[in-house]
């Protein structure tokens, strides 16, 4: 076995690897760029080495940085983790001419998996069924179109070099594919450095469904079961879990054996992922092979009761797989979601920000926290907008999907947005309870998926109302304690007025919404109720905040009898409100000064810190509402800013390749009356 090993990557999977190398009394070795100097994987490797700036193409994707820390520190091998250079042939290639083991198949593996048109053909040859599709090397974009019409629509575009989304575009028309094509080149070219594109034939309801493989240098393999990972967004995955619901015996069984051949075709050794569709007739074809340890190799282990990091470090160092295929055996059930800085209301556009306050469940058997991120820390543009991943384990889907919402209303992340609500509302649809559930859902769903809180719980107003209240109160109460005259009447907290019933008028945004709200205080025996009033409602409501950390709290509340206990965060003039099913982001309005607001309609803003690709209209050009103006490029996903309504552009801010701050004004546009010719 090895004694010290050098992690090739950042965030959650350091993390991960570090405590299974630490509990084999194997050394690490991380490395760090500016933007991870105080990063919890430096922090818990026994050394770390400084690789450069914060851009990956300057620090964790530059091969020669990786081996000269591995070099300097004596790392005798190379876990690549996943993502940056984990599928990369030319890394792989210089670990061994360095003498380094690179902890992952051979080159000539990840060479013919690391091209999905050459991928396909191998596979076909060891009798794996593909999906119907174009996988030449002619990426002249008539041949191109001519298959994709030849096939029907809709059909789906893919990087040849691609992987985790990147590079691939849904087109249901002809009249699309074009420039669908040169989104999807343009992402492929930023992401992987090819162009190179695929075209298959877009199953309309099927499911994702990948098999964990795993082979030694002896030639053995085996494979640890399916993975379901059929709920994405943007082509990503958001929940994982194993055994894949619905799946019989048989269909495992092909599935798997399928899978090892698919490995043995290619020699294959360590841990890789062969991803299938699966489609309601119960075929299932061939998508790809990641050469790599996945996202959601969790969940896997969970049921199989192996540490996968533990067997990719034995088997690179020499050693047999622990054990055979028929000591594998399926346990329990298992569920992996994955908590993003995102805005599922805004697309699942990437976010930034300084995570400000985190709670997290109490890990044990039943649930497991693998993250990179702690509270204080700042998730910037960089990376990956993956805060943690939440992994649960029980006896049967449905109690593990008990466990998994339990441990989702224990979850707590503040300062920039996240996709935790989203989460809750997903695995809480009666189409995920029942597994019914194919790639298309969360797209086919997305509006009743992030739809506001409160037009599914009408209680959840007054008690914004009452938080808003109590905290208010609590803060007249510190000022007055800080006063020199605390018993001045400026600092009474009850709505006190001259000659008039006591109330408060309180003004707030949900979402889009603004709502008006009127408390009035009344002393009872058990200290202050108060009576909510917005427009014709009004409720009967008490509370009482106590303080959990700054600007935190717990609340406990009574809404007209209705008693429950809520978490409350204050940011300025902002809270979030986290009840027992879901999380609800509200502002306080202050009083209007009267001061004009100095935006302009007639402007664009970048929705996020990023990188300029391109302009798709020239400056001084008439356009239509909705009309795509450019394209801006942030956590490895291309974004589209498009036309408000019909105008003219009258000029750029940032040209290609520029980077751009979050809420930086991109172009000045110019709103006409009369339509756009």
């Amino acid at each position: 076995m090895f004694t010290k090993i050098l992690i090739a990557n950042r965030g959650e999977i350091a993390c991960r690897v570090i405590r299974t190398a630490r509990r084999m009394g194997v050394a690490t070795v991380a490395v760090y760029s500016d933007a991870d100097r105080n990063a919890l994987h430096v922090e818990m490797a026994d050394e770390a080495v400084h690789i450069g700036p914060p851009p990956a193409r300057e620090s964790y994707l530059v091969i020669d940085k990786i081996i000269d820390a591995a070099r300097r520190t004596g790392a005798e091998a190379i876990h690549p983790g996943y993502g940056f250079l984990s599928e990369n042939a030319d890394f792989a290639r210089r670990c061994d001419e360095e003498g380094l083991v690179f902890i992952g198949p051979p080159v000539k593996a990840i060479e013919a998996m690391g091209s999905k048109s050459a991928a396909k053909s191998l596979m076909e040859k060891a009798g794996v069924p593909l999906v119907p599709g174009y996988h030449g090397d002619d990426q002249g974009i008539a041949v191109l179109k001519g298959a994709a019409d030849a096939m029907g629509y809709p059909v789906l575009l893919k990087a040849a070099a691609g992987g985790g989304g990147k590079g691939m575009r849904r087109v249901d028309s002809s009249a699309e594919f074009e420039s669908a094509l040169a989104g999807a080149m343009r992402e492929s070219a930023a992401s992987f450095g090819d162009q190179h594109m695929l075209v298959e034939k877009y199953l309309l309801t099927p499911r994702h469904v990948e098999i964990q493989v795993f082979c030694d240098n002896d030639g053995n393999g085996v494979y640890l079961f399916e993975r379901d990972c059929s709920m994405q967004r943007r082509h990503q995955k958001v929940v994982e879990e194993a055994p894949a619901p619905g799946i019989d015996e048989s269909t495992r069984k092909a599935m798997g054996e399928a899978a090892l051949r698919a490995a043995q075709a290619i020699d294959y050794r360590g841990a890789g992922t062969v991803e299938f569709l699966l489609d309601r007739d119960g075929k299932f074809y061939f998508m790809e092979m990641n050469t790599r340890l996945q996202v959601e190799h969790p969940v896997t282990e969970l049921i199989t009761g192996q540490d996968l990091v533990e067997w990719q470090l034995r088997v690179a160092a020499g050693q047999p797989l622990p054990c055979r295929q028929g000591a594998l055996s399926i346990n329990g059930h298992a569920l992996e979601v994955r908590l993003y800085a995102e805005s599922p209301e805004q697309g699942f556009l990437p976010q930034t920000g300084t995570v400000e306050y985190l709670s997290e469940p109490k890990t044990g058997p039943h649930v497991r926290i693998d993250s990179g991120v702690r509270q204080g820390d700042e998730v910037t543009a960089n990376y990956d907008p993956m805060i943690a991943k939440l992994i649960v384990w029980d006896e049967t889907r449905e109690t593990a999907l008990a466990r998994l919402h339990s441990a989702l209303s224990e979850t707590i992340i503040e300062g920039l947005n996240t996709n935790l609500d989203f989460l809750y509302r997903l695995t809480s649809t009666r189409e995920f309870r029942s597994g019914d559930v194919d790639t298309n859902y969360i797209d086919n769903n997305l509006e009743n998926l992030v739809s506001e809180p409160t037009e599914r719980n009408p209680d959840l107003l007054p008690m914004v109302a009452l938080s808003l209240a109590l905290s208010e109160k609590q803060r007249a109460e510190d000022s007055a304690r800080h006063s020199s005259e605390p018993g001045s009447p400026w600092h009474l907290s009850s709505g006190w007025r001259m000659n008039q019933n006591a109330r408060q008028r309180l003004a707030i945004r949900i979402g889009e919404d603004e709502h008006e709200f009127v408390t009035y205080p009344q002393k009872d025996g058990d200290g202050i109720c108060y009576e909510i009033v917005l427009g014709e409602q009004d409720w009967q409501a008490r509370g009482h905040l106590q303080s959990a950390a700054p600007n935190t709290w717990t609340m406990r509340v009574e809404i007209d009898g209705h008693r429950q206990s809520v978490h409350l965060y204050r940011h300025g003039d902002n809270f979030s409100m986290h009840t027992a099913h879901e999380v609800l982001h509200f502002s306080l309005l202050q009083p209007d000064t009267g001061e004009e607001d100095s935006s302009s309609d007639n402007a664009l803003n970048a929705p996020m810190n990023g990188v300029i690709v391109t302009h798709l209209v020239e400056a001084g050009a008439s356009v239509s509402k909705g009309t795509p103006l450019l394209v801006m490029e942030a956590m490895k996903m291309e974004h589209t800013i498009h036309a408000p309504a019909d105008g003219t552009v009258n000029s750029f801010h940032f040209n290609a390749g520029e980077l751009v701050d979050g809420g930086a004004l991109l172009l000045d546009f110019a709103v006409t009356s009369e339509p756009a010719k």
